[in-house]
């Protein structure tokens, strides 16, 4: 345990939303905020990025903040939960008492989404893979899912159940992009225009705009606040690889590494976890991923019946090109007992796992609902 917790979280608006990027982010950090019972006057900590090459400043200074500590690593996906470390860090060692973590993308708006790679002097390896014209990142998750699929006598059928899944969660969430579109069938899925070769456009995620905020500050002080404290129980990450021509085994992912260190700083297993917020930009993440952090053997992950992704997920509610942040809102969510239909009975545990670059980056957190 950290002696740090979460008093405040929040998405700013989803979807198609015609707001700048500095306007999404200035709905996500004061909406989380309000969440939290706190203001702009309380904030002496921000970790942010995808503003521009200053994001951490370039946020504070929006804002009218000057914080005492700040954070804009970038990478990818992962690094909200790898900001949740480093926030607790800087909590616990009283380099600030309050910090906001927030992102915000205005992607679909602004038709900021590509598919192909920048190849340049800092990606060397990638002289191995340009040739081939590959889709980035889709057509590195669809080599993933292949061998995934042989290795374990699977099909994509078996993958298209992802997919489908994910929308039924959705249907039951009224901010999920696809809430009111009705259910989604195996058959939908294979039917629809293949990408790259396995994964067709319902395997990918969705581009989205979006975002969201978490507010963290010390136990002792959430538990003056009007909102139930979420406690920091344990973080690990790991980092892999940059090309996929340089990583050994497209099966073995650095989710197994962060996972191995964030049970054991919680000193908990994945039997002790009553919700997964899995990173899933693409159908095979949810299987792989599930698996990586120990929730199944290999080759089962299809069949975990720990509840997970349910907001609908990447695939189903949004996905505004970083999807991490919101993994965390939705944590804590969960162990407030907030999220209505598709709440989680019980639950006081939870695992956010976020995903960067072609499963390059990986890290975990373990939250739990304080006693």
């Amino acid at each position: 345990m950290t002696g740090v917790a979460i008093a405040g979280a929040a998405e700013c608006d989803l979807g198609a939303t015609g707001k700048t990027i500095l306007e999404l982010q200035t709905q996500a950090v004061t909406r989380a905020l309000d969440d939290a019972g706190l203001t702009l006057a309380d904030v002496d900590g921000i970790a942010t990025n995808g503003i521009s090459r200053f994001s951490a400043t370039q946020l504070a200074d929006w804002l009218g903040l000057q914080p005492s500590w700040c954070d804009s690593t970038f990478a990818g996906g992962a690094v909200f939960e790898m900001y949740v470390a480093r926030a607790a860090q800087a909590i616990a060692a009283g380099q600030c008492g309050t910090v906001v973590i927030s992102y915000a993308s205005d992607q679909r708006s602004a038709r900021r989404r590509r598919l192909t790679a920048v190849y340049d002097e800092g990606t060397p390896e990638a002289e191995w893979e340009a040739p081939y014209q590959p889709l980035h990142p889709i057509s590195y998750y669809a080599m993933v899912a292949q061998r995934y699929l042989h290795v374990h006598g699977l099909n994509r059928v078996d993958l298209a159940s992802v997919a489908v899944a994910a929308r039924a969660r959705a249907q039951i969430n009224p901010k999920a992009w696809t809430y009111g579109r009705g259910p989604l069938t195996v058959d939908d899925v294979l039917a629809a225009p293949q990408i790259s070769s396995p994964l067709g456009r319902l395997d990918c995620c969705l581009v989205t705009d979006g975002g969201g905020a978490i507010v963290l500050t010390s136990l002792e002080r959430a538990r003056d606040l009007p909102k139930r404290p979420v406690e920091v129980l344990g973080y690990g990450e790991a980092l892999t690889h940059t090309g996929m021509a340089s990583e050994p085994d497209l099966l073995r992912t650095g989710a197994i590494d962060s996972g191995r260190r964030a049970f054991a700083r919680a000193g908990l297993t994945p039997a002790d976890i009553d919700v997964v917020q899995l990173y899933d930009s693409f159908t095979v993440s949810v299987p792989l991923g599930l698996e990586a952090l120990g929730f199944a053997a290999p080759g089962e992950g299809l069949a975990v019946t720990t509840p997970h992704n349910t907001t609908g997920g990447g695939l189903a509610y949004c996905h505004p090109g970083q999807f991490g942040v919101l993994l965390l809102v939705e944590a804590v969510r969960q162990l407030r007992g907030e999220c209505g239909d598709r709440q989680v009975p019980g639950a006081s545990t939870a695992l956010a796992h976020g995903t960067g670059g072609i499963f390059s980056s990986h890290a975990t957190v373990i939250l739990g609902a304080d006693r």
